[in-house]
């Protein structure tokens, strides 16, 4: 990944922890790495555990950054997800996938959307 677009992501997740944060959410994780994958946010929204992925996206030519997301990142957020869980025992026992997007324009936070439960999977929670 290139410096820019990295440094795009840095800024698209810090935009998304402080969206989360003042949702009442409690940040566990930040960039959680396994042989599988990553994912940007682990988190806690009262009883139930929370992995975000965070699309952030320079205008809306090609769509919102939570369209981005495509069938493939979906399976490895799931197996990515399966791994923290096998890591870490001692999570809620409800969990969900979610998806914030972060758009810019101009280089200005354009806005914030937070897609609740954007990837479904019944053996996940």
């Amino acid at each position: 990944m290139n410096p820019g677009r990295r440094d795009l992501g840095a800024f698209g997740e810090r935009v998304a922890a402080a969206h989360l944060e003042a949702k009442g959410y409690r940040i566990r994780a930040r960039n959680f790495r396994c042989r599988e994958g990553e994912i940007d946010i682990v988190a806690e929204d009262g009883d139930c555990l929370v992995f975000v992925e965070v699309r952030t996206r320079r205008g809306d030519a090609f769509g919102t950054p939570a369209e981005s997301v495509t069938a493939a990142k979906e399976r490895r957020l799931l197996t990515v997800a399966k791994a923290y869980l096998q890591e870490h025992p001692d999570v809620p026992a409800n969990q969900r996938i979610d998806v914030v997007g972060v758009e810019l324009s101009r280089g200005r936070l354009q806005a914030v959307q937070h897609i609740e439960g954007a990837i479904a999977d019944r053996e996940l929670g």
